[in-house]
């Protein structure tokens, strides 16, 4: 059997650790996971009424147009019901992105070191990487902007990038749609734009009227905290929409998710409190990092990337021992972790085993 070449050596996606596991192996009775990004507290208690509701229609086919969740999506974000598409999370409208726009030959460009599903759905279509180096774990849009060509397909823009947590400004972000030729599609994903209170982050769907050549991914993930339940959202111009449309698969979000996905947009409050909590729990990291003398990347998602001035993978090796289970393995930024913002309690106990790893490291020296 010959798989597609591109494929062959093509690294398989790493998820977080589960709790489970580490658990069984380690035969712990407490883990705190901090390394995929998920709400600590949880989802509304609304969308959990919604879930129950939908158990009696369990052996119908959901809505493969999801045509009331996207009636309630497109007035919560003022925008058209057309120009709105809903995938298995937001990384399955990255697949279709790639399987809608690249031919073998495009090329698209990325920077060296973020969501790494871009990298591998444009390889998967035989499209040509061509990765910028981030500038202080920043986006470097002009230096992105002068790799652009007349093979160029697409250009990804991770926003909170994941996994540094540093944010586009306003003024940069403009200035380069200005410049990036009508052929070229703007992918700008926003999996974590809820959590970002900097004044100078712009909203991508403001952008959409002005710049018909973008796209904006969104996910029920992250805030709304229904990562177990699989479902994102692209929004673009409707003639980007439909073209993408016609690649995806029918029934791809299921009827659980599309209930769980209105009951989460009509609680504003509970994101409103999770952002608050989500940006306290930045601020205690902040301070204990300033106090270990470690140096981090400014965080506008519900992560922070921390220099741990050690090997990255020995960290999480000796995390895992006191049950804590963090993120690690960018290749770019070999001594950092990314670790996720969880609730104040896990903050605190993550805090404790990181200093007795290196207390313990230190004792060694």
């Amino acid at each position: 059997m010959l798989a597609k070449p591109q494929i062959v050596n093509l690294p398989v996606y790493q998820p977080g650790k589960p709790i489970e596991e580490v658990k069984r192996e380690l035969g712990l009775d407490e883990v705190i996971k901090l390394a995929s990004n998920e709400n600590p507290y949880g989802c509304s208690p609304q969308v959990r009424a919604a879930i129950e509701a939908e158990f009696a229609q369990i052996s119908v086919y959901p809505d493969g147009s999801a045509a009331e969740l996207t009636e309630v999506l497109a007035g919560h974000l003022g925008v058209n019901r057309g120009q709105i598409i809903f995938g298995c999370g937001s990384d399955e409208i990255i697949a279709l992105i790639a399987r809608a726009f690249f031919i073998p030959g495009d090329e698209t460009i990325m920077a060296d070191q973020t969501f790494s599903v871009y990298k591998s759905n444009a390889e998967i279509e035989g499209a040509v990487v061509i990765e910028v180096p981030l500038q202080d774990g920043t986006h470097d849009l002009d230096a992105m902007l002068s790799e652009i060509n007349d093979r160029t397909k697409i250009v990804w823009i991770c926003n909170p990038n994941n996994p540094t947590g540093t944010i586009v400004s306003d003024n940069a972000l403009t200035t380069f749609l200005d410049s990036v030729p009508d052929h070229v599609l703007v992918v700008l994903d926003e999996a974590y734009a809820e959590f970002v209170t900097d004044e100078t982050y712009t909203d991508g769907i403001s952008l959409l009227s002005k710049y018909p050549n973008v796209i904006v991914l969104r996910t029920f993930s992250k805030i709304h905290g229904l990562a177990s339940l699989r479902i994102g959202y692209g929004v673009g111009q409707p003639e980007i929409i439909q073209l993408i449309n016609r690649v995806r698969e029918p029934f791809n979000t299921s009827r659980i998710a599309q209930a769980a996905g209105k009951a989460a947009i009509a609680d504003e409050q509970f994101v409103k409190d999770c952002r608050e909590k989500n940006r306290s729990g930045i601020e205690y990291l902040y301070e204990q990092f300033n106090a270990l003398g470690l140096s981090y990347f400014p965080a506008h998602g519900n992560f922070i990337m921390v220099d741990v001035q050690t090997s990255a993978v020995d960290m999480f090796q000796a995390l895992l021992q006191l049950g804590v289970i963090i993120r690690s393995g960018f290749s770019k930024y070999p001594n950092y972790i990314r670790v996720s913002v969880g609730s104040a309690e896990q903050n605190v106990k993550f805090i404790a085993a990181l200093k007795q790893v290196l207390n313990k490291k230190k004792a060694h020296v």
